[in-house]
């Protein structure tokens, strides 16, 4: 018998942002949440996207053992000023038993029916800044610290339900040694001198913290039009800048601007933290923090995380000015391998910035939908 028990203590949240540990033990491809950081992500009181969304949290258990969790999500921007009616599931994992996964998804299901939505589609977060999909190609490829890894049966499990495809997300690696500088240099001089466009040089934290409002304001207008956009808040802005931008190496933010100071395009990526998130298993201290810190300083991999160009100038080369940039930027520390997050199959634009850069597609994800009845 499988019993559906929602979270709502501190010690069953633990339970539930735990749970993967022992679902993933030894897999040398996952990669842990730090734990503290996860259970303070879930809390209404600290994270801002609780303003404009609503969450349960809860987890299958069967002979008294925790077999599977899910987080039952509805964004009411969304649904409201949108009129996207989505119940949106996230945070899904289960053991191999399909039953399992039907028990969790009925108990989403229901939350949406009682809320009159017309249907369910997951995995997904609370906004375009969380993790996404199920992965359904690329097993054997280590994880990163934003996106979640799963076993092949998710996606069996799902489609036997009456999941069908909602979205797909590719994840590219780029080998640094197939990057000519050739290819943009020239023209990011010619685009600079053109649009008189300056690319910042940045080196320390307090250079990036004025533009990150402009950031995220362009974010939205950059994202706008894809299927799977939903605006972030200000509140959220100021919660992502207090919480993650002092972590990020400054180097690895880019922004060009105008001759007005006004951002025009923008990208953020990170040394890679998947092996020291793996090392730290979950906790910061007493040694975790070590690993992470060590993982910012020294790094031959990158993750390419966020890229944005305001609408007016996203086909006059403005990007060849970040990539000249960045070029420079991983030539100095040695960067030999860059890792795309994931990006939906049909942002066309998207690809045609890496098109000449020979990327290689490892990794594929998805979501699932289903009608609500």
């Amino acid at each position: 018998m499988i019993l559906i028990k929602e979270a709502i203590t501190k010690k069953e949240m633990k339970a539930y942002v735990t749970f993967p540990f022992s679902l993933y033990k030894n897999n040398p491809y996952w990669v842990p949440p730090i734990i503290s950081d996860e259970i303070d992500s879930f809390d209404k009181t600290l994270n801002p996207v609780f303003k404009h969304a609503e969450a349960r949290y809860f987890l299958a258990y069967k002979n008294n053992k925790i077999v599977g969790r899910v987080a039952a999500i509805m964004n009411w921007t969304e649904i409201k000023e949108q009129g996207i009616r989505k119940m949106r599931f996230g945070w899904f994992d289960t053991i191999d038993d399909i039953q399992v996964t039907k028990a969790l998804l009925e108990k989403v299901k229901d939350i949406g029916k009682k809320n009159s939505l017309e249907f369910i589609e997951g995995p997904v977060g609370f906004s375009n800044l969380d993790k996404v999909g199920v992965l359904i190609e690329g097993f054997d490829h280590i994880g990163t610290m934003i996106t979640w890894y799963n076993h092949p049966y998710y996606k069996t499990h799902l489609e036997e339900l009456g999941y069908l495809k909602a979205k797909e997300w590719h994840e590219n690696i780029i080998q640094f040694a197939n990057i000519n500088p050739k290819d943009f240099h020239k023209i990011s001089k010619i685009v600079a001198k053109r649009y008189r466009l300056t690319s910042l040089d940045i080196k320390k934290v307090d250079q990036v913290l004025p533009y990150v409002d402009k950031m995220f304001d362009l974010f939205n207008k950059s994202y706008s039009k894809l299927a799977s956009f939903v605006p972030i808040s200000n509140n959220q802005i100021a919660y992502f800048k207090n919480k993650y931008i002092k972590l990020i190496d400054p180097e690895f933010i880019k922004f060009v601007v105008d001759e007005n100071d006004e951002l025009v395009a923008f990208a953020v990526t990170m040394p890679s933290f998947s092996k020291a998130l793996q090392k730290a298993n979950g906790k910061l201290f007493p040694f975790g923090i070590f690993h992470l810190l060590k993982a910012k300083r020294q790094n031959t991999e990158a993750i390419l995380y966020l890229i944005g160009v305001r609408p007016d100038y996203q086909k006059k080369g403005a990007v060849s000015m970040i990539m000249d940039s960045y070029y420079n930027t991983y030539q100095e520390k040695g960067i030999t391998k860059l890792i795309r997050t994931p990006e939906l199959e049909d942002n066309v634009s998207a690809r045609q910035l890496w098109k000449n850069f020979k990327p290689e597609i490892h990794k594929r994800r998805r979501t699932y939908y289903k009608n609500i009845d």
